[in-house]
């Protein structure tokens, strides 16, 4: 199996849902699971999925989590493979290098506002403004009754959503990405684009041409994967609030980023940057042309 996706952990709830996501997606790839530690601190929430246990004296806690998450995952899910490894140097450099050795890198996230455990707030912000691969950012299950459902195996269920700027230039590795999201889980697929209206707008002809550019620029895609259903939505102003409203119903939402060179998560757009701090479902971030 010569595709591997890299998950990195910190032991905090929302990077064990992390691990439970990326454990299911490898499957559907399918590819090898690599999980990852990063840093030299221990972690200081790690709660395993069996329940609470007690470590022994001078146990290194990294070590055992990495033991106790692989046991877990190749338990739940049979012929999984899952190697680890922990990295040294600083969490956010060794994610990043990490990932560019795999499909995709999975972290937790409560939302990049919020800042807990080591994979979140900063380290998560670096990661996703510098990575050169798809990111995914997973939230746990807060309890509210938002996460999306699941089907007997597991799986959420729901389309994929796609964020996209028509007027943009998108690269094909965003719409590759999202296509292959949906082909993979036999979901549909939904697009959601954002326009403006020029200053003098001519409504109905100014709605055609959008729609006329989104099928010019569908035509390949839907050639290539027949059987994925494709739909679109047209919001005027920013897709931001649109996307994090769908996500509550998502099995994914994707979203794009340009550069791989920036510092902070403010680089990768506000479209971006809303979603990815506030919806529900995971959200691939893909850096693209």
């Amino acid at each position: 199996m010569s595709r591997t996706l890299t998950v990195g952990l910190d032991g905090s709830p929302e990077s064990l849902a992390a691990a439970e996501w990326a454990a299911r997606e490898a499957l559907l790839w399918p590819a090898a699971l690599r999980a990852v530690y990063a840093g030299d601190q221990q972690p200081s929430a790690y709660r395993p999925f069996a329940g609470e246990t007690v470590p022994a004296p001078g146990e290194d806690r990294a070590e055992r989590m990495l033991r106790e998450v692989r046991a877990t995952l190749t338990h739940r899910h049979p012929g999984l493979h899952v190697t680890t490894d922990r990295l040294e140097g600083r969490p956010a450099a060794a994610l990043l290098e990490a990932a560019g050795d795999a499909e995709l890198l999975v972290l937790g996230s409560r939302g990049l506002g919020r800042a807990a455990g080591h994979l979140l707030g900063s380290v998560a912000s670096a990661v996703l403004a510098r990575a050169e691969r798809p990111v995914v950012l997973v939230r746990a299950d807060d309890g509210t009754g938002e996460q999306p459902a699941r089907d007997q195996a597991g799986a959420v269920e729901g389309a994929v959503v796609l964020g996209l700027e028509l007027h943009d230039q998108a690269d094909d590795a965003l719409l590759g990405f999202a296509f292959e999201a949906a082909s993979r889980r036999g979901a549909a697929l939904r697009i959601v684009h954002g326009w403006r209206l020029p200053a003098y707008p001519d409504v109905l002809s100014a709605g055609t041409d959008e729609r006329e550019v989104l099928d010019a620029l569908l035509r390949p895609w839907r050639e290539k994967y027949p059987t994925v259903e494709v739909t679109g939505e047209a919001v005027v102003g920013g897709a931001g609030p649109h996307l994090v409203d769908a996500s509550r119903n998502a099995a994914l939402v994707v979203v794009g980023h340009r550069g791989s060179h920036a510092t902070a998560v403010g680089s990768v757009g506000p479209v971006t940057q809303e979603v990815v701090r506030h919806a529900v479902a995971p959200v691939a971030v893909v850096p693209h042309g």
